[in-house]
């Protein structure tokens, strides 16, 4: 009983570094105090021995004031002082106070360097350590296992090859490639570093192996995608921890390969003691959410709570992605609210915002945007793009704007997403701004912003733009480059260059997709190139094996409609493997119309309505055609039976952006403040291009009128309009850009012809199909469209 008590013992110093020990090991730091004070009443503390004994107490348990105290206060010092103090800074990462320590000490020995060494490896600064580790090297001091392992971990954490294989010939040299730590360590270095062939070469010649050994050669193998290589290595292991499980387990989920990481887990619970820790829950709640396995991610998760497993930060935000992901949006949002959202990750808060989009309801999403405590650049793409998605374009364009107000800098990602929504907009300014902010960024450099700029120029009615910013990508275009671009040409009529881009790609090898071939196959249609059209569409199909899609098969059918070859039109719908949806039945009834074929209109309006009964477009072509035919009597009977079924018409609207602002215009619209001088501008405009010998196309106006009121009618269409009040606000030779819901009508593109050249101006209109550019009284179409 009496040697419990340190105030009644012999004064020893061994009994006291005993002591010392004793109180170390079990955290004991005012029993530390009291030996120490002991220690002074004793007189023994001016020895050595006790003093280093006193300093490495202090030092360990995080009192290193009061370390480097004693070490002031040594008559003494012995190289075990000096490391003492040296590691207790360096171990803190105070190097300032450390590399004065180091460079202070009359003796530096390995103990020394290696100090160093492993407080830089420890604290992240890995160039520190392999300079500290070459210095050493030239001051000829002996090398040990433990410095060469945290050198070369810090080789693997910067991706040090060269630096790696200098060390490794220090090991083959010094005779410590036998030890098994050292040999992991080139192992690790030399998967991280990219080196496969001689993370492999090392195994091999590894005399002894441990589960580490194993493990690394397993995550080296998944992250090149040799699965088969990385289950074999796992089924040779004779004993396995749970990193070999949660490695292959990871390794199938993060490559997509979810079902075989479900598969292993399962023979984990049965053929092993082991129980699955954080990341193994975080990798199976994952591939259960890529699957949307929702019963199957609902027994795991009672599994965690049965089990009181770890319910880390980690499995929680992996719980919430994989509700959110399967179905279960009301479910994640519970653990959210009883978890909190200080810890919500962005791939939970990603999962719960597409759910919430899914079900189109993004205010939710919102409210856990605003709760987040660190929103970092991809929580607010996240955010941004869900507006986007769900077609909230204003809001995204306010979060954008009080992103770069507050938030942090946009990336590539959050740019390209306001650049689609400046291309949905059809908004130059808007793209113009975005552009601009992206060159100061330097995110301009990426694919992805360059791809978005092209399409966002395109949409915006500026081919010339879309066409610089992919002549200067040059050697950064990817496949959506190319494509982007052919998209863009076929939009704005510009076929044949369309199309010589295509087999450029092709003579590059750039392997094209079924966009690009929408695109190829569009650029045929809207220049009438019909046995072009064949050709793509049989060498998409024969050669590059791609099935075609309904936008393909609807591309070919207005490739024949446009033509006049309706028949063959009819024909292809009827060849279709899958059934014919609105837009193919939609694009034949449209060159019905054209070609005014009343007897195959009516078929194809009926398969339309049979699919979509509500459809206004089938019943107003109808009507249309027969009114062009003169059928007055048929045409009254689908406008009635269109208003008896509670149909209403498509209105068509114009509209053209002057400073910021959109201005709508509708036919015979009085609602624009400024409709006094539009409609004067407008009634100016007509006289002048009729004395041009422009002729009404009184045909247009598909109702029984008089001429003069069907010319009164056309002079008052909504892109005249719109065209009338673009005139009257912007200086002379500046383009202007107008926008239309509908297909321009005949009347309209005429005049616009004559008008553009009566203004000396460019005018560019986009319809529902495309874009026509009007200058000098032509227009890109050729009158084909």
């Amino acid at each position: 009983m009496e040697a419990s008590n340190p105030s009644v013992l012999p004064f020893s110093s061994e009994l006291f570094a005993f002591r010392l020990q004793k109180s170390l090991r079990t955290r004991d730091i005012s029993g530390g105090k009291l030996i120490h004070s002991l220690i002074i009443k004793s007189g023994l503390h001016l020895g050595v021995f006790l003093m280093n004994s006193l300093m490495n107490f202090y030092a360990k348990t995080g009192s290193v004031s009061d370390a480097h105290q004693l070490f002031d206060e040594m008559p003494v010092r012995t190289n075990l002082s000096w490391n003492t103090i040296l590691s207790a800074y360096a171990k803190q990462g105070r190097f300032d106070l450390a590399l004065r320590i180091f460079n202070e000490m009359p003796d530096r020995d390995s103990v020394s360097w290696t100090a160093m060494i492993v407080g830089y490896n420890k604290m992240g600064c890995f160039n520190n350590a392999i300079g500290m580790f070459v210095k050493m090297i030239s001051d000829n001091v002996p090398i040990t296992q433990f410095m060469i392992t945290n050198v070369l971990a810090s080789c693997a954490a910067i991706g040090a090859l060269d630096v790696g294989r200098k060390v490794h010939s220090f090991v083959v040299k010094h005779g410590l490639s036998s030890y098994v730590s050292v040999a992991n360590s080139l192992l690790n270095m030399y998967a991280k570093s990219g080196n496969p062939i001689m993370a492999k070469r090392v195994f091999e010649r590894m005399r002894l192996r441990d589960i580490s050994s194993w493990n690394t050669m397993i995550s080296l193998h998944m992250q090149y995608g040799r699965f088969d290589l990385a289950l074999s290595q796992f089924e040779q292991m004779t004993e396995r921890d749970i990193v070999s499980w949660n490695t292959i387990i990871a390794g199938y989920n993060q490559r997509g390969f979810d079902m075989e990481a479900l598969v292993i887990f399962s023979d984990m619970l049965k053929d092993s003691s082991l129980k699955p820790d954080k990341f193994t829950l975080a990798s199976v709640l994952s591939a259960c959410g890529n699957l949307e396995k929702l019963e199957l991610g609902r027994q795991i998760h009672a599994q965690i709570v049965r089990n009181a497993s770890d319910a880390s930060v980690s499995v929680g935000n992996a719980l919430i992605s994989m509700y959110a992901k399967s179905g279960g949006v009301e479910i994640a949002r519970k653990i959210l609210l009883h978890s909190g959202s200080s810890h919500l990750n962005v791939i939970a808060f990603t999962a719960l915002l597409d759910g919430y989009i899914k079900l189109g309801d993004v205010k939710p999403a919102r409210q856990i945007f605003d709760s987040l405590r660190d929103r970092d650049v991809v929580a607010w793409t996240a955010m941004i793009v869900g507006y986007v998605q769900n077609g909230l374009n204003d809001d995204a364009l306010e979060l954008f704007r009080s992103m770069v107000r507050e938030g942090p800098r946009p990336n590539n990602y959050t740019l390209a997403a306001m650049l689609s929504v400046s291309s949905s907009l059809a908004s130059l300014d808007y793209g113009k701004q975005i552009h601009a902010s992206a060159m100061r960024s330097g995110e301009v450099l990426s694919a992805s912003v360059s791809n978005a700029l092209i399409t966002m120029y395109a949409k915006g009615g500026s081919i010339s733009s879309a066409k610089q910013v992919y002549n200067l990508m040059q050697q950064k275009r990817d496949p959506v480059s190319w494509t982007s671009m052919i998209i863009a040409l076929a939009q704005h009529g510009l076929g044949e260059e369309a199309i010589e881009l295509f087999e450029s790609m092709l003579t590059l090898g750039v392997k094209p997709d079924h966009i690009t071939f929408v695109g190829v196959l569009s650029a045929c249609t809207h220049v009438g190139w019909v046995e072009q059209g064949r050709k793509y569409y049989n060498l998409m199909r024969n050669v590059h094996k791609i099935e075609p899609t309904l936008s393909h098969y609807a591309c070919m059918i207005d490739l024949f409609g446009r033509a006049g070859l309706l028949q063959e039109a009819f024909n292809f719908i009827k060849s279709m493997p899958i059934e014919p949806d609105v837009i193919a039945w939609g694009s034949l009834l449209s060159s019905c119309k054209v070609h005014k074929n009343v007897d195959m209109a009516k078929v194809a309006a009926e398969r339309l309505l049979i699919i979509d009964p509500g459809n206004s477009g089938a019943y107003s072509a109808l009507a249309n055609l027969y009114s062009a035919c003169g059928k007055w009597e048929d045409a009254a009977r689908i406008r009635k039976s269109m208003k008896d079924k509670g149909v209403k018409k498509d209105q068509g609207f114009s509209w053209v952006q002057i400073r910021n602002t959109v201005h709508v215009f509708g036919v015979e619209d009085g609602t624009h403040p400024q409709k006094d001088a539009i409609y004067k501008m407008m009634e100016k405009i007509w006289k002048e291009i009729k004395k041009m010998g422009f002729i009404p196309n009184t045909e247009s106006v598909l109702h029984d009128l008089d001429e003069e009121l069907k010319e009164q009618m056309l002079k008052h269409h909504s892109e005249k309009l719109a065209i009338a009040f673009g005139l009257i606000s912007t200086p002379e030779n500046t383009t202007l850009r107008i926008m239309k819901n509908l297909r321009v009508c005949n009347d309209c593109h005429s005049s616009i012809k004559f008008i553009s050249k009566l203004v000396s101006r460019e005018i560019i209109v986009r319809d529902a199909t495309r874009f026509h550019h009007f200058k000098n009284g032509m227009c890109s179409c050729r009158d084909y469209w």
